[in-house]
């Protein structure tokens, strides 16, 4: 291999390696940690099932999940929280008045006030995975976590 290659390889693996040791804090989690950690941010028991359903069914339980939407939106964390509305990408705003990518990370605190708000604002239907996967079916059971 010649020099000029190896510095190429040699770069590209440690930007490769930031680029993960930077999204080191987003996590997935389990159906009974995500139980626990709505319940510690004031989630009501009565829905807890409904919102364990959104978040499997939005995020796949992954605090660092960002999904491109056809109308060139962009949805963000756990929650899949769209920057049309609710945040800005790159500097704080929206109507929960905060960057997108903050709720990427596995500290759930600002995710969680701006859900309840589109909660407060919309319910449930706010959410297509809820209508899709969770409305008028069995919802998980956390009776146990």
């Amino acid at each position: 291999m010649r020099f000029k290659s190896k510095i190429a390889v040699l770069s590209l693996s440690v930007i490769l390696s930031c680029c993960l040791w930077t999204h080191s804090d987003a996590k997935m989690l389990t159906r009974c940690q995500l139980a626990k950690e709505l319940l510690a941010h004031d989630f009501p028991r009565s829905y807890l099932s409904n919102w364990v359903c959104l978040v499997e069914n939005e995020s796949g339980r992954s605090t660092s999940k960002v999904m491109q939407l056809p109308n060139h939106s962009v949805s963000y964390g756990l929650f899949q929280i769209n920057n049309k509305n609710w945040c800005r990408k790159g500097r704080k705003g929206g109507i929960c008045n905060i960057k997108c990518e903050d709720f990427l990370n596995d500290e759930i605190s600002d995710d969680s006030r701006c859900a309840m708000q589109i909660f407060n604002r919309h319910g449930f239907q706010a959410w297509p995975g809820w209508m899709n996967k969770c409305r008028g079916r069995t919802l998980p059971d956390v009776s146990r976590c």
